[in-house]
């Protein structure tokens, strides 16, 4: 049961809460709109769940050859190759029943996330910069799930601030894991860990984090004095909400720097006390303005 729940890595169900984002944010907080945005996040954290079995299983070699996740179950030899496809095929099915439950259009967005993730596993993990834009992209498939799939009309703004969060956090991972080759006392090959880290420098990431972090700050600021916004909400107290968010960008530059966090974002934000209270600050405070 621990390989398993390791496997599944419910810690990541977090990145989940992006399906959340359109409730909030458009007023639907009815009894009906709340439970088929509980079905479509469990249904997310199924399929999420069954997308790291399926890496795992693509790259339980190269995963044996890399200095902290060669402790995965798989390539640790904790559960057997067997037991994970066949955990896969539940994981898949849950999902699909859950998002039907919602609706076509859920079901349509999880399938999708599960397509890419298969397509990004196979080859496109290994394209530079793309690799990053997929990533963010199962986090848009999140959101649209959250919005279009509950019959709610999509913020421009939101997707937009949904896009460059998620970009910077994906180039985060990526300095992260060059961090963590170029600090392990073992020689490790990038090729066999992971290959596109080949195809980055410092440098450059560092160029795409701070222009992903600026375009965070600058997109989801606009969003709060939107006129449109102004009038959705009925107040332009929304705005108050911005240090939350600036402090949470600039906490979590200081953890990637500093103490070599950022590999793994979920479990950063689950263990970092500054962020825990940074995020409920700002749903707390959020709350306050909307309701």
């Amino acid at each position: 049961m621990n390989a398993v729940i390791k496997l599944l890595r419910p810690h990541q169900y977090l990145k989940n809460g992006f399906v959340l984002i359109g409730p909030l944010f458009a007023h639907q907080w009815d009894a009906v709109t709340l439970t088929q945005a509980g079905l479509a996040f469990l249904a997310f954290c199924a399929m999420a769940s069954a997308v790291y079995v399926l890496n795992d299983l693509l790259d339980v070699e190269a995963d044996r050859a890399h200095p902290t996740k060669c402790k995965r179950p798989l390539p640790s030899g904790d559960m057997t190759t067997g037991s994970a496809r066949g955990l896969l095929g539940v994981l898949v099915a849950i999902s699909m029943v859950l998002s039907w439950l919602v609706s076509g259009w859920v079901l349509g967005f999880t399938m999708a996330y599960l397509l890419l993730n298969v397509v990004y596993s196979w080859r496109l993990k290994h394209v530079v910069i793309l690799d990053v834009f997929l990533i963010s992209a199962g986090f848009m498939l999140r959101i649209f799930a959250g919005t279009i799939g509950l019959g709610i009309a999509p913020s421009a703004w939101l997707l937009l601030c949904g896009l460059m969060v998620t970009l910077f956090l994906g180039f985060s991972k990526r300095r992260a894991e060059l961090l963590v080759l170029e600090n392990s006392e073992a020689d490790y090959d990038s090729a066999v860990t992971r290959r596109v880290l080949d195809d980055y420098s410092p440098v450059m990431l560092e160029q795409f984090i701070a222009v992903t972090a600026a375009c965070t700050v600058l997109s989801y600021g606009l969003y709060t004095v939107s006129p449109q916004t102004i009038e959705l909400h009925g107040t332009p107290n929304l705005i108050y909400t911005v240090p939350f968010v600036v402090y949470g960008i600039f906490r979590y530059l200081f953890l990637l720097h500093q103490h070599s966090k950022g590999n793994d974002t979920a479990r950063d934000l689950l263990t970092d006390w500054h962020m825990i209270l940074a995020a409920f600050t700002w749903f707390g405070a959020t709350l306050w303005v909307l309701a």
